[in-house]
């Protein structure tokens, strides 16, 4: 039978006494303590020692925000807003998360390309600045404001003419529903200023999940270049700029960490290379993935064991539902397996081929397809690593009438 290769379990990761332990305690426990599966769990280890490896990589004149689109999960957003200088949002939903987990309004920035009048007004009230997205969207958002009596903190996102090579998902380069088209933004940007507004500077967003060093150090020089441009065309300093993020992690076979070390060193030089209009402006990055992804682990029961013409299928009691992403149907072209095991037999010998499939009735919902694996049994514990970005809150929860999967921060 053809054996397909999984992914790489991330590291940090270690086995007591033959099973998975996530945080110093086992699956099985995590599971007993949650009362049942599906289960996510999100490790802080994991979270604080990512943060402190990037901060130690990157200039210390670079912030770091947390894009909580990744894992809106209340405990993980309280966790970070210990650890990252920043939110941002793309709903008034993830803006109203991210209050009731403490973050204070003024660190917080909101995208996306579809802000109700509710969610600005909503926005403007607390001081929030808005990454605008368009002339339209300055437009309400300076009206809103004099409505409110209240002056609106504005940036621009831009929409460059790049994108960020090789990455899962480009948000620039083209026409694209995200941002403001560059040779748009002096003119929109000189508008808020006489306006009124405070204008706030800029977002600039090319690309996400690139795991090549090279590629985001060359995004980064060209989104620096372009804010260079712009602000001489606009005779004014922008306050911030946001350089977007765009760190991959490895999910599938072969694929490689990015090397931060080397694209921390190659923005350094790039700041140090600025002119002096750029010297009080701050800079930051906002990643989601990449800070939280490798630190979530989802726990799936193996509830029936059968034979197909000649095939193993382990059938779990989670699914697609809950790892859509997992299961190939989250923006990848060709199905490549996730890092997967089976939690209580953590390390042992792989002795047989087997396909680890979801409870939905639907041929979609495969976790792993014919993985070389130890022998699992109804009963045994599947680990689906990779879990902690675009998992819970990006998956089809109620299709079927499933529901959703417990998760925890341990």
């Amino acid at each position: 039978m053809p054996m397909k290769a999984t992914g790489p379990i991330p590291a940090g990761y270690s086995s007591i006494n033959g099973e998975l332990a996530i945080g110093g305690v086992t699956a099985s426990a995590l599971v007993e303590r949650a009362g049942d599966t599906p289960l996510f769990v999100y490790s802080s280890d994991h979270l604080r020692q990512r943060v402190a490896d990037l901060r130690g990589a990157m200039p210390q004149r670079l912030a770091i925000h947390y894009a909580m689109k990744g894992n809106p999960f209340p405990a993980v957003l309280e966790y970070m807003n210990g650890l990252v200088d920043g939110f941002d949002v793309a709903s008034g939903g993830e803006l109203e998360l991210a209050l009731a987990a403490g973050v204070e309004p003024s660190l917080i920035s909101f995208a996306g390309p579809g802000k109700r009048d509710r969610e600005l007004e909503r926005a403007i009230s607390l001081g929030v600045t808005l990454n605008s997205e368009s002339e339209g969207e300055v437009e309400r958002a300076v009206a809103i404001g004099a409505k409110l009596g209240i002056t609106p903190r504005l940036a621009v996102r831009v929409n460059p003419s790049f994108d960020l090579k090789g990455s899962g998902m480009k948000m620039g380069g083209g026409a694209k529903q995200f941002g403001v088209d560059a040779e748009r933004v002096p003119t929109l940007v000189k508008r808020i200023i006489v306006a009124g507004a405070k204008w706030r500077g800029f977002h600039i967003y090319a690309g996400s999940q690139a795991l090549s060093a090279d590629a985001i150090i060359a995004m980064q020089v060209q989104t620096l270049a372009l804010v260079v441009e712009l602000t001489a065309a606009i005779g004014e300093s922008p306050p911030h700029v946001n350089l977007g993020g765009g760190f991959g992690i490895p999910y599938f076979p072969g694929d490689e960490p990015v090397d931060i070390k080397a694209v921390g060193a190659a923005l350094g030089d790039a700041f140090d290379a600025l002119p002096v209009s750029l010297t009080d402006t701050n800079f930051c990055i906002e990643l989601g993935r990449y800070l939280v992804g490798e630190a979530g682990v989802y726990l799936t029961r193996i509830v029936d064991r059968k034979i197909s013409h000649g095939e193993v299928f382990l059938i779990t009691d989670g699914g697609l539902h809950h790892q859509l992403a997992a299961s190939g149907n989250f923006g990848t072209v060709i199905r490549r397996n996730y890092p997967v095991a089976i939690a209580n037999k953590f390390g042992a010998e792989p002795e047989e081929v087997a396909s680890i499939v979801g409870c939905l009735c639907t041929p979609l919902d495969k976790l792993s397809d014919q993985a070389h694996l130890p022998r699992a049994d109804v009963g045994d514990l599947v680990a689906v690593f990779c879990a902690g970005a675009y998992g819970a809150s990006a998956s089809p929860a109620n299709f079927l009438g499933q529901g959703s999967a417990k998760e925890m921060l341990i």
